[in-house]
């Protein structure tokens, strides 16, 4: 039995809640990136997503500030609006034998490209994946709806990711957001797709400075992996 193409908002509304039952760690200074880094390679799969803080005011707009990387267990909060979007840091999400797996990614990076110009690779889109079983829906919320039969809030979206702190509501949204991600594909991956392989994603940071303007999938290049590659959490995460 396949997964369903569309799910509407009501039926959303009436699954369980989904929540990220592992640690959050907040990286908010040059001396925890390290080992934030450190564990993170230890690692094959990890979830991938960015918050940005909202503007409510035409022509004002702001960089991206919090950068989720999640194992299945710990989940790291790089808060950008306090620190630098470190080498170290650009070395996983430059690293093809780490996969990250998101929504939209391309646009995500794009952001990220705002703040300083890297090689993006070893990305998943979900957005991509899904429809190789058939789904329509592109939002994260409904494509865990759809897949995993559990509904992932959007309460803290539009609430301040540049805060002095930020609260218990805000780090379980962001942590939630990342992590879901590789649980999502992982579920996929148990049904058999309308082909193999994987779209791995590697953005130039060139092409994303110069085409800001375009959609969430025109700054990116694509390359197709063939291999079957399967997102259990590595052991000892």
């Amino acid at each position: 039995m396949g997964f369903l193409r569309t799910i509407d908002n009501d039926s959303v509304a009436q699954l369980p809640a989904a929540r990220f039952p592992g640690r959050i760690v907040i990286v908010d200074s040059d001396a925890k990136v390290e080992a934030a880094c450190c564990d993170l390679q230890r690692s094959a799969v990890i979830g991938f997503d960015t918050e940005t803080r909202p503007s409510f005011r035409a022509g004002v707009s702001y960089k991206v500030g919090l950068l989720q990387l999640s194992t299945d267990t710990v989940c790291y909060l790089f808060r950008l609006s306090h620190i630098r979007l470190d080498n170290r840091i650009l070395k996983i999400l430059g690293s093809r034998q780490i996969l990250k797996v998101g929504a939209d990614v391309t646009g995500d990076i794009r952001s990220l490209h705002a703040l300083r110009h890297f090689h993006a690779d070893g990305f998943v889109d979900l957005q991509v994946e899904a429809s190789r079983w058939g789904i329509e829906e592109k939002s994260l919320r409904k494509l865990s709806a759809i897949v995993l039969g559990e509904r992932v809030s959007k309460a803290q979206r539009l609430s301040n990711w540049e805060a002095e702190s930020l609260t218990s509501q805000q780090q379980e949204y962001a942590a939630t957001d990342a992590w879901i991600c590789p649980r999502i594909l992982n579920a996929m991956q148990q049904r058999e797709p309308k082909e193999e392989g994987l779209s791995i994603i590697s953005v130039a940071p060139t092409i994303a400075s110069t085409e800001r303007g375009k959609g969430a999938h025109g700054s990116g290049h694509r390359r197709r992996s063939r291999r079957n590659h399967r997102t259990e959490p590595t052991k000892g995460e």
